[in-house]
Order: structure tokens, then sequence, then C-alpha cells
């Protein structure tokens, strides 16, 4: 599987139940948050163990979607480490 920036996931819509994890960084998530965070999580192990499964790529399955052409105002794109910004406002929060 070749990584693309232009990937995107489409999925059946069907949602799996799974247990749900606790947190150990002491934030306190909505019920409605940990849902869809589950959600994505156990989609996206579908669709890796599907894509683990098939080796005929004719069959019916996930499929990666790839622009044809890139998106010009991408190329100065740079991606950002999320946990990062939170820490960092999390630092600018308690000096203030």
């Amino acid at each position: 599987m070749t990584s693309s920036p232009a990937s995107r996931f489409v999925s059946n819509g069907k949602r799996n139940a799974s247990p749900r994890s606790p947190t150990n960084t002491g934030e306190l998530f909505t019920p409605a948050h940990e849902e869809n965070v589950r959600f994505i999580y156990d989609a996206w192990q579908c669709v890796l163990r599907d894509l683990a499964s098939s080796s005929d790529r004719s069959e019916r399955g996930p499929q990666q979607y790839v622009e044809k052409t890139t998106n010009p105002g991408l190329n100065t794109f740079t991606p950002v480490d999320l946990s990062d910004v939170k820490r960092r406002n999390t630092q600018d929060s308690k000096k203030s």
C-alpha cells in the first residue's frame, strides 16, 4: 500500500461495538466523542485488515483513492503535530 497525501477513506457506514478505552491523560471526553473515536478506529482497523487479506485487487473491498493530479495549493503544506500543539497550548494556559 502506498501512502498519498490525497487519500480518502470511504466507509460502508457500519458501526462496530467495542469496549470503552480508559484514558490516562486525566481528560474528560463526552460519550459522543468516545463513540466517534471508537467508530473511526474500528472502521480503520477493518480497512487495514481487509487490505492485508485482499490478494486479488479485482474483488470488492477497500480501495485507496489517489488524486490523478495534485493540488498545487498543497505543495507547501507541512503536517502539524497536534500533540505538540496541545502540549504548547496547555503550557501557555498554565503561564497565564
